[in-house]
């Protein structure tokens, strides 16, 4: 194995480490998705590095990643992670735009859906220092993917699933920006 593959394989471990420790120790632990801890018990989350900076690249990856999903069911969602590129916010946005626009055109609509994250998400209408905005803010720009079915069932299940956004907003607000903010340093220390 070359020096290079193996610097490219240790950047990526980083990254899925850093997106893992979020998932675990942000996600799960204060249980903004009461259905992640599910998942990973069962290990059941795939995390995938798209490197490449260009969104037909990245927007390639992410079919790939609707393929697998479809070919092995005991795979349960996938955490896209894009570690350049798309550092602003806006940019990263239009990727969401073409990403969704692409999953509808390839007939993925009704079958996955995107959850998105992003270092500086941001809510619409919200200031940028609201610490309701870390409910979707991850240590990289990332797209996840759902299984629609997956989620259907979970909600039927869960008793007022409404509720979990405002419970997420209210909590977080609670909590403020300096407590996620320390979090999400803590997800990507070695």
């Amino acid at each position: 194995m070359s020096e290079q593959s193996e610097h490219t394989q240790s950047e990526q471990a980083k990254y899925i480490e850093h997106t893992a420790n979020w998932v675990k120790q942000v996600i799960v632990k204060y249980n903004l998705c009461p259905f992640a801890r599910r998942e990973v018990e069962r290990a059941s989350i795939r995390y995938v590095v798209v490197e490449e900076h260009k969104p037909a690249v990245v927007l390639q990856a992410l079919l790939a990643e609707c393929a697998l999903l479809d070919e092995q069911p005991e795979v349960e969602t996938t955490l896209v992670i894009i570690p350049r590129g798309f550092e602003g916010f806006y940019a990263y946005l239009d990727l969401v735009d073409m990403a969704n626009e692409l999953l509808f055109e390839q007939g993925f609509e009704g079958k996955y859906q995107l959850a998105t994250f992003h270092p500086d998400y941001c809510f619409d209408g919200e200031p940028q220092d609201d610490a309701a905005n870390y409910t979707n803010r991850s240590p990289y720009p990332t797209l996840h993917l759902i299984r629609e079915d997956s989620m259907e069932r979970a909600l039927a299940d869960y008793d007022d699933p409404e509720s979990i956004p405002d419970r997420n907003i209210h909590f977080a607000r609670r909590k403020g920006s300096d407590f996620f903010a320390r979090l999400l340093t803590q997800c990507v220390k070695p």
